[in-house]
């Protein structure tokens, strides 16, 4: 598994969460992209290099967005932002700037 490391955006939603099963889920699908990076969907344009991976709780889907950065000792995960698909790819390229 590749390591991880959070941007202060990320940090700061994941730590809001009170609902112990949305954390699970993110937990999940954070250890599913450190196994394998590509699982996420490749993005283009204005958001090219990131990847996005939907996840699904309680009926409502939300996404994640990283990159994955080459460092001396090796790959590693950025998980840039995280959050509910309403308006996410606007706040994303806002905070991207």
């Amino acid at each position: 598994m590749l390591p991880v490391i959070y941007s202060p955006a990320a940090t700061k939603y994941f730590k809001k969460i009170k609902d112990k099963g949305l954390k699970k889920t993110f937990k999940e699908a954070v250890i599913s992209i450190r196994k394998n990076p590509a699982i996420g969907q490749a993005k283009t344009g204005a958001l090219g290099g990131l990847y996005c991976l939907d996840v699904y709780y309680n009926r409502t889907n939300y996404e994640v967005a990283y990159r994955v950065s080459t460092l001396e000792n090796g790959d590693i995960v950025v998980i840039i932002m995280a959050g509910t698909r309403e308006n996410f790819y606007k706040e994303l390229k806002r905070y991207l700037k």
